[in-house]
């Protein structure tokens, strides 16, 4: 599936390093890991705290039902990559329960990178925006799991009969905390303009599951919940806790035309 930069040539390793027939080579880390994206990372890159922050929570269990929901809506998929994937802990969800599958974490977060690899998972430094560095037609689900989407390059990697499995917050979703501590805000039409966007590249809606739920949160997990996304590079009022979270998150299966 990799591809150094743009162009359409396979990566083969090589001792620690992945190698194309251009004379490209990439070292891989020695926490597992290879930076295809070359340059320092943009400023909104997760953070190592932020990094910690996530596999806290995810690991507290409180978004199972998410991880549920992006596995089942995947089942069907042999080749996998989780872009803007963190920890990498949805891919990890759907390797789990497949074990004849094979998956990718990419980000443009170096620590996302390391923390992925550390985990076991395939995982490279990548910019979505700049372009996957995956071959195109090369993979039969794309997971984006409350990360920035490139609806296009979804569609360029996908394979004919390909799905690009999205969650995406509604404005329901933590509204009683995002209003107590001054989050930011969801988009009010966030839903519209996924689907006009991935329609435009050729994504056809499929499949939804509007996943809704209420958890009992600690001080602990709410401190975390708000310092693993963007709200930790913006002001907003301490967290506090116990308190009780309301989750409201769409699971939607985006079609690439083709069989």
């Amino acid at each position: 599936m990799p591809r150094p930069g743009a162009a359409e040539v396979p990566l083969v390793r090589h001792d620690r390093q992945l190698a194309c027939p251009n004379g490209h080579g990439f070292d891989i880390a020695r926490q597992g890991y290879v930076n295809l994206a070359g340059g320092a990372p943009p400023a909104n890159a997760d953070t190592a705290p932020m990094i910690d922050a996530r596999q806290r929570f995810l690991d507290s269990g409180v978004y199972e039902p998410i991880r549920q929901a992006v596995s089942h809506a995947s089942d069907a998929a042999h080749w996998l990559v989780e872009v803007g994937a963190g920890t990498g802990w949805y891919l990890d969800g759907v390797l789990t329960h497949r074990r004849d599958a094979v998956g990718l974490a990419t980000d443009v977060s170096v620590a996302a990178a390391k923390r992925a690899a550390r985990s076991g998972l395939a995982s490279v430094v990548a910019d979505t925006w700049a372009g996957l560095p995956i071959r195109s037609a090369s993979v039969d689900a794309v997971l984006c799991v409350f990360a920035p989407r490139s609806a296009a390059e979804f569609a360029r990697v996908l394979a004919p009969g390909g799905r690009a499995v999205v969650a995406w917050p509604t404005p329901r979703h933590l509204a009683a905390l995002r209003e107590r501590l001054g989050l930011l805000n969801v988009a009010t039409d966030k839903d519209e303009q996924l689907v006009t966007q991935f329609g435009e590249a050729g994504l056809n809606p499929a499949d939804r599951e509007l996943v809704e739920f209420s958890a009992e949160c600690t001080a602990q997990q709410v401190a975390d919940l708000v310092g693993m996304g963007p709200n930790a590079f913006h002001d907003h009022a301490p967290a506090q806790g116990p308190t009780t979270i309301d989750v409201s998150v769409e699971v939607g299966t985006f079609l690439r035309a083709g069989a």
